[in-house]
């Protein structure tokens, strides 16, 4: 098996990385059919924000992963930026070889690369699995996240 390659997605592997969104069941229904033109309205909105990255994780030719990684920056810390990772995906036959945590590890490095004071990400309450997961890697349950959902 090759290396996994990270790098910036591009709008022809679209299709791959809506599929892992649509293997989400948690909340269900929640991705719509692929072909809607929003999907393609938000990637060239990320595509254009250089704070803003949609990553493919890429192993032998095929895209198997995906995340968003955004920099915000903030007055908070003097001022510090941190980065923000959501939208973790590995492709449902593949999980379990540590393509997550390379994903993730590679992720905080780019956020250092970016001098991030700090790196942080959202779960479900229901993954609990993923919570070990995170905690495995240094991250640290400091917050309570909070939704308001203000449309279908």
């Amino acid at each position: 098996m090759s290396d996994l390659i990270l790098r910036d997605a591009t709008a022809a592997e679209l299709p791959a990385i809506l599929a892992m969104l649509a293997e989400d069941v948690i909340p269900p229904g929640r991705e719509a059919d692929p072909s809607d033109p929003r999907y393609m309205d938000a990637f060239a909105a990320i595509d254009a924000d250089p704070n803003q990255r949609l990553i493919a994780a890429e192993l032998d030719g095929r895209v198997v992963g995906t995340m968003q990684l955004s920099f915000l920056p903030g007055l908070s810390f003097i001022g510090s930026w941190r980065g923000l990772i959501e939208a973790v995906r590995i492709a449902a036959d593949l999980r379990g070889q540590k393509l997550g945590e390379q994903m993730i590890l590679w992720a905080v490095e780019q956020c250092r690369a970016r001098d991030c004071k700090l790196v942080q990400l959202t779960s479900s309450a229901k993954r609990t699995d993923a919570h070990r997961f995170y905690a495995r890697l240094g991250f640290v349950p400091s917050h309570v996240g909070m939704k308001l959902h203000l449309r279908d």
